[in-house]
């Protein structure tokens, strides 16, 4: 008895020819000499490389990005301790030069008390008979005379004036001593305060670029993760699907004749 001829419907058609060529995929795969050899799935392995290959590429440019930040920072701080450096050696430089010009040791009150050249600059034991200095028992002055005293009490007057004087103006110098060394120093510790907070600045910033980095690494990570997840799902799914197709509809289930009167592709005419 013959077959009749019905018309095809196309949208299974497609579908039993697709249940078809992946059959003939899977067989062509199952009875492969070298696959079958080599007992590993090697698409797999592959895109396994691939994905070594990819990590070590980007773990590579993470370290070069913090290789060149070190870099960067060790430039940084290699010029601002020169500069420091620099400063120190300046400030040093004027307060010397400041010793040297205006703190002079022959500018001293007390000078006269260690002055090397003092015994060449002494008076020599007797001048004349009016000399002060003479002794009663040299009857250069007899006892209860003092021809001199006004002289001496003008000369004592004007040393209390010069020491006075002397005083105000080494009280004077050693306040502008003192105010000109605070103001150095306030402005040594406003730089060097400065740089550390430039340091801090530049150290937050170094900082949120690495952590940005990491995040975007990571979420690339993640993503590259999941979407490889999901197509073995997928694959996973659509092989199941295929094989339970195959089974469900293969000739031993559907006991199709077709083989056994040599036919291959079902036909609108019997064999």
């Amino acid at each position: 008895m013959q077959k009749l001829d019905l018309p095809v419907d196309m949208k299974e058609a497609t579908v039993l020819q697709r249940r078809r060529d992946a059959e003939l995929q899977r067989q062509s795969r199952v009875f492969d000499a070298r696959v079958r050899t080599i007992g590993v799935d090697k698409d797999a392995l592959d895109h396994q490389v691939r994905d070594t290959k990819t990590l070590e590429q980007t773990e590579n440019q993470r370290q070069e990005a913090f290789d060149a930040q070190m870099v960067q920072n060790d430039k940084i701080t290699c010029l601002l301790d020169n500069r420091q450096k620099e400063e120190i050696q300046n400030l040093n430089k004027a307060v010397n030069e400041f010793r040297l010009c205006f703190q002079k040791k022959e500018d001293r009150r007390e000078f006269d008390l260690y002055d090397p050249q003092v015994l060449n600059k002494e008076l020599p034991a007797r001048v004349s008979d009016d000399d002060p200095r003479c002794t009663v028992s040299g009857v250069q002055k007899l006892m209860g005379e003092d021809l001199t005293e006004r002289n001496r009490r003008d000369a004592q007057q004007e040393q209390l004036r010069e020491w006075s004087l002397q005083q105000q103006r080494e009280r004077q110098n050693a306040l502008k001593d003192k105010r000109l060394a605070d103001g150095l120093y306030d402005k040594h510790r406003i730089e060097l305060d400065k740089k550390a907070m430039e340091l801090q600045r530049m150290e937050e910033k170094a900082r949120r670029d690495i952590c940005t980095f990491t995040k975007e690494f990571n979420k690339v990570q993640v993503e590259e993760s999941l979407e490889r997840r999901k197509l073995e799902k997928q694959q996973e799914e659509e092989d199941n699907s295929v094989e339970i197709s195959n089974l469900v509809e293969g000739d031993l289930l559907s006991e199709n004749p077709a083989p056994s009167n040599k036919c291959i592709w079902p036909t609108s005419h019997s064999c």
